[in-house]
């Protein structure tokens, strides 16, 4: 059984996230202020040597957030500067109301960025959680009522 999404290069969704999703002129700057923030996430992880990182787009299947970032520090300390990396650029650029989760014990700690949500994991919580079988499903089709 093998999991159904797509894992591409971060070269390949750094490109991407700057490439903006047609969409029409009256809302235009929200895709383009999204794409900045998660090719800015991806460059810090970059930066940081965070592992195994994948973005998975969420449109279709939530209204929480338009992406969920998903990544792997070695350890509890390499998850914390990791983490504190990502709050320190997105405050640096100006976002404000981030919300961060599980910052104390560094295992598994949770930033949310609105449109961008980041997960940073230890390797055994993250194959324990396994987000990225969760979220890479399709949406379920809707129910009709009979």
């Amino acid at each position: 059984m093998g999991l159904n999404f797509k894992v591409t290069t971060l070269t390949q969704q750094i490109s991407r996230a700057v490439t903006p999703k047609s969409q029409p002129s009256a809302i235009a700057a929200k895709p383009t202020e999204q794409s900045d923030m998660l090719s800015s996430i991806l460059e810090t992880l970059e930066d940081a040597k965070a592992e195994q990182t994948i973005v998975i787009d969420l449109d279709g299947k939530t209204t929480l957030a338009d992406a969920m970032v998903i990544t792997t520090g070695r350890v509890n300390r390499h998850v914390s500067a990791i983490s504190d990396q990502i709050i320190e650029m997105l405050k640096s650029h100006g976002h404000t109301g981030i919300r961060v989760e599980g910052q104390p014990h560094c295992d598994w700690v949770l930033i949310d960025a609105g449109d961008v949500i980041v997960h940073v994991f230890r390797p055994e919580v993250r194959s324990f959680y396994n987000l990225e079988k969760m979220w890479s499903a399709d949406r379920p089709a809707e129910r009709t009522a009979y």
